[in-house]
């Protein structure tokens, strides 16, 4: 068997988190406590030799490593403090840079010495659109209670879209549509080296509806449902943070969609104009505000986790990791302090708390697949690929009875 070590990919994993992974000495402990593993496929084990190896090729085309959700039960258990989970983020991590596109955007997102970058580029790109609107100035207490946030980049007498909706679109439509690319072309990548890995008969294949249908729908139901989360025992307290997390981001999107429909789509009907603030007794702004409390009550829940975890030795720090939970609180905090300040009407505070989650939001979009957030994207893929593959389409059955 010719080996082919990737020393820089070694390098890359102790500096993300899997510096310890040297300390492992294949006891088999990990793949004994993790409910993913199998007598085919010893999961964690065979992935801890690969990386020590520097098989960077296997483990980017190794599903079993998004399958993992990092509850902890093999760091926890492993004698030799090796920290598998660890290890296994930082090969997460690597590959969605590997993947990500434009290369140059997933490789900026990899280091914490990038951070002020990270941060000035929506900032930069937002201020700059806020000036030459026409709308950077302080409204008065009476225009700020009457139009809110709605005239942040200024007002137009062009009744069929406000100027607002405008730009927040040219905003966000452009982030969203670069995640977007990126996370297909990603996900197109990443199937077909999982494939690689695979005996699959490429004579033999499902339709897209069968897919959707036998592989991809029961997927979705299990994570909304958290069902793997609820098979942790030494972190079986991420549950509590990641559930009210994931419902609040499907509400928020339902929100949003509600939001872009009444004022892109509606409005565009003579003499409909819901171009404004929602009233705060609207059914779908009650579902936003409660929605906002959740998200912050489930990373407020993750932040503590992680801290526990990091300080009983438990998880290594890195930026990897805690970049999304900056970023999740950044949006939930800005968002939530900027609906008060509308409320009590202190404009220019408003303004330039506004003017942050936008900033914030923005970053969130732009970056998710780069960040722990394209796990959205990519272990859906892989968990859609794990149901694939065991499924009749690759495996015999008849084979398997003989």
């Amino acid at each position: 068997m010719n080996l082919q070590p990737d020393f820089e990919f070694i390098k890359y994993l102790k500096s993300a988190g899997g510096d310890t992974m040297k300390k492992c000495y294949q006891c088999a402990t990990c793949s004994t406590v993790c409910p993913l593993s199998t007598d085919d496929s010893p999961f964690p084990r065979k992935e801890m030799i690969w990386a020590q190896w520097g098989l960077k090729d296997k483990l980017i085309g190794d599903p079993d490593v998004l399958l993992c959700h990092q509850c902890g039960d093999c760091t926890a258990y492993c004698p030799r403090g090796a920290k598998p989970g660890d290890l296994l983020g930082a090969v997460r991590a690597y590959t969605y840079t590997k993947l990500g596109w434009p290369a140059g955007l997933a490789k900026l997102t990899s280091s914490a010495k990038n951070l002020p970058m990270l941060i000035g580029i929506p900032a930069g790109i937002i201020f700059v659109l806020w000036l030459i609107s026409g709308g950077l100035h302080i409204p008065s207490s009476a225009e700020f209670a009457k139009n809110g946030y709605g005239h942040f980049f200024g007002h137009w007498n062009f009744g069929l879209l406000a100027k607002n909706v405008f730009f927040i679109d040219l905003i966000f439509l452009a982030a969203a549509g670069i995640a977007a690319y990126s996370c297909y072309k990603g996900v197109i990548a990443l199937w077909e080296k999982m494939e690689s890995t695979t005996d699959v008969d490429p004579n033999y294949r499902p339709s897209a509806t069968q897919i959707i249908k036998e592989f991809l729908w029961p997927v979705v139901v299990e994570t909304v449902n958290h069902d793997r989360f609820k098979k942790c025992k030494a972190n079986a307290n991420r549950l509590t943070g990641h559930l009210p997390l994931l419902l609040s981001f499907i509400a928020l999107a339902f929100v949003t969609t509600y939001s872009a429909f009444t004022q892109d789509v509606l409005s565009l009907i003579p003499g409909v104009n819901l171009h404004g603030p929602i009233s705060m007794w609207n059914p779908v702004k009650l579902l936003a505000n409660v929605a906002a409390v959740a998200l912050l009550f489930g990373i407020v829940t993750l932040w503590d986790n992680r801290n526990k975890l990091e300080a009983e030795g438990n998880a290594s720090k890195t930026f990897y990791d805690w970049f999304l939970i900056w970023e999740i609180a950044a949006v939930g905090i800005t968002g939530l302090l900027a609906e008060l300040l509308r409320l009590v009407g202190i404009a220019s505070l408003g303004y330039l708390v506004y003017y942050l989650h936008l900033v914030a939001v923005m970053m969130l979009f732009l970056y998710m697949p780069y960040t722990k957030f394209a796990h959205l994207v990519y272990r859906t893929a892989a968990m859609t690929f794990e149901r694939y593959r065991e499924s009749s389409y690759v495996k015999n059955p008849l084979a398997e009875e003989e």
